[in-house]
């Protein structure tokens, strides 16, 4: 009976050692439940009951949630930008020039561009975040030239637009103090239940999207090809420069739905600030998933659970108090400590 149970332990471990290299998603789910017990520990049990502890624990994975659903939302988009090869390090500087657009055509003052018109309300909200939506497209796909017909390494072009959205914007919005209107606000803020679960929902629903679209159409397919062998995707018929041009595309129709919902839970939007670290953290969070940056592998499920990682981090280290200036350090070590456990390629 002894010898039985050690090769039990054997076989188990065994299946637990092939599961973890071979598989970036299974890998990717032990180290979120990791950082969940840690995080529940840190929580702590003093609370008057376990009613009470329950309460206490959802409500800040609510908040958890809820304030890393605009980082979530950029990371689908990071996943297959990764997947292609690519990188986009732009992405929090045009969230700050699309927010600033939204907010120019939704501003509810006498001087706004609607309301000196006499478009109010819904229909306001509305087209703002259709411009919203039309700049992400435009920075996308001028990205996407840059890197296709322009033939300039993603990063290089990723960087230049990373430097041309926010100086532009901040220089043309300095003297502009557009007014957020109260309505627009319930965009993210509306309450179900007693709980802003709104950009959850979005997040969760775009999620859900994302991996239908890398699982069963065409263009799915196309990305991780051109990801793997972009020369034998070409040769297969696969129209490579135009699958890169729309994952960026894509990349910054996703950002412009983060900038609604950043200023509708906001309701403002610091043009020097805002969206800072936003590209790391995407970055961070795809790569933790499972996502190789040598391109052709990855997962949304895989992203999905690496943002609940960076998320779970970053509030365990405000849970044990790490100063500020050491925590992006702190988590610098924890993601590439993640990354070497998960046995990812090496780039």
């Amino acid at each position: 009976m002894e010898k039985l149970s050690k090769i039990e332990n054997i076989k188990a471990i065994t299946w637990f050692r092939r599961m973890w290299g071979e598989h970036p998603l299974f890998s990717t789910f032990c180290a979120l439940i990791l950082m969940v017990v840690l995080q529940t520990l840190a929580l702590g049990f003093d609370q008057g009951s376990f009613g009470a502890w329950i309460a206490m624990w959802m409500r800040n994975w609510i908040n958890i949630l809820r304030n890393n659903a605009t980082i979530g939302i950029i990371a689908l988009g990071m996943t297959f930008v990764i997947i292609t090869g690519g990188i986009d390090l732009a992405v929090g500087s045009t969230l700050v020039a699309i927010g600033a657009v939204v907010m120019v055509f939704i501003d509810g003052s006498s001087t706004g561009i609607l309301t000196s018109i006499g478009i109010t309300g819904p229909l306001a909200y509305l087209i703002g975040i259709l411009m919203g939506l039309i700049a992400g497209f435009l920075l996308g796909q001028f990205t996407g030239i840059l890197v296709t017909l322009g033939k300039l390494p993603p990063f290089i072009a990723t960087l230049g637009m990373m430097k041309i959205c926010r100086s532009v914007t901040q220089q043309v919005m300095q003297t502009a103090n557009p007014s957020v209107p109260m309505g627009f606000t319930k965009i993210a803020n509306l309450t179900i239940g007693r709980q802003m679960f709104m950009p959850i929902i979005y997040w969760l629903i775009i999620a859900f999207i994302m991996y239908y679209i890398s699982k069963n159409t065409a263009f799915g397919r196309h990305v991780f090809a051109v990801g793997s062998n972009e020369r034998a995707a070409k040769l297969s018929g696969i129209n490579t420069m135009k699958v890169k041009r729309w994952v960026y595309t894509i990349m910054g129709l996703l950002v412009a739905v983060a900038a609604v919902l950043q200023v509708s839970r906001i309701g403002a939007m610091d043009y020097a600030n805002a969206g800072s670290g936003y590209e790391m953290d995407a970055i961070a969070a795809v790569i933790v998933g499972g996502t190789s940056m040598a391109g052709g592998r990855g997962s949304i499920g895989g992203t999905v659970l690496g943002v609940l990682i960076i998320a779970v981090m970053n509030n365990l280290l405000n849970l044990l108090g790490v100063p500020p200036f050491l925590r992006e350090a702190f988590k610098g070590v924890v993601v590439i400590a993640a990354v070497l456990l998960q046995k990812k390629e090496k780039v």
